[in-house]
């Protein structure tokens, strides 16, 4: 669902070097309220990098970074607390806490009692940590974990730790969040699952942007996909505007194709 009004994320001239390196080099980008973008590209194409770039592990050398009309601070934590959370390419969970505690510590940006009232254990406190719990509960409802919730995150099958990254991401209560391939690693039916999460996440009034490398999984569920090139964006539009762009076709497959059908990325993983 694209929206006229201002935009909830607005990327300008992002530029990222690394010595002599140049990652990332003049992309911007926007996501409205409610949408749910794509941004693919071959390995090594600066995806990540720009994820970096928005949620301040990276401080741009060149561009702005703004959320809601406000420049984003060049710290992760910050970065959080105004609206944007993320997951990773690899799950950076804490493996020997329990569901429930990990989405506990996505909270915590949330929680407003300081670390008296957490010695002294008073009426706020305990409060706070009834309502925490509360509220991990029902992401994990949500999510399809709330039966495990007591289960250690690295018992958990490899699909479900996703799930519990994506819960935990969502307990800081964004209004974007970042998906890096969400879907790696997964079987079908988990994709088709991971699929169904991400549009009932777009329903709870969260805007998404989303880096996979699954075209099917992208083409599906996105509003529109940018395509990062050796870090530069080369095109950027719905799923024909994309599949149809000669450049795109070029960058997965190598050569241009004689006959170049909107199939051909989708084939590539």
């Amino acid at each position: 669902m694209t929206t006229t009004a201002a935009p909830l994320l607005e990327v300008t001239g992002v530029t990222m070097r690394f010595g002599g390196l140049t990652a990332v080099n003049d992309v911007s980008l926007t996501v409205g309220e409610g949408e749910i973008i794509g941004l693919i590209g071959p390995n090594g194409a600066g995806k990540t990098t720009f994820f970096n770039c928005l949620t301040g592990l990276y401080v741009p050398t060149e561009g702005a970074v703004r959320y809601r009309d406000v420049v984003l601070p060049p710290k992760p934590h910050l970065v959080t607390q105004a609206g944007i959370a993320r997951t990773f390419q690899n799950i950076r969970l804490f493996a020997n806490m329990t569901v429930l505690e990990n989405v506990l510590v996505g909270r915590h940006t949330r929680t407003k009692e300081g670390i008296f009232s957490a010695i002294l254990r008073g009426p706020a406190y305990h409060r706070a940590e009834a309502e925490s719990r509360e509220k991990a509960m029902e992401l994990l409802e949500f999510t399809g974990l709330a039966a495990k919730a007591d289960h250690l995150a690295r018992n958990l099958p490899y699909g479900e730790q996703r799930k519990l990254e994506i819960a935990r991401a969502l307990a800081s209560e964004p209004g974007l969040l970042l998906l890096d391939e969400p879907t790696a690693g997964m079987n079908p039916q988990e994709t088709r699952a991971a699929e169904e999460l991400v549009f009932a996440i777009r329903d709870k009034g969260i805007s998404i942007l989303v880096i996979e490398h699954d075209m099917r999984f992208i083409f599906n569920l996105c509003d529109r996909t940018a395509v990062l090139v050796q870090g530069q964006k080369i095109v950027e539009g719905d799923r024909e505007t994309v599949q149809n762009d000669e450049r795109v076709i070029t960058a997965y497959l190598g050569a241009p194709l004689e006959d170049s059908t909107p199939a051909a990325p989708e084939d590539t993983k």
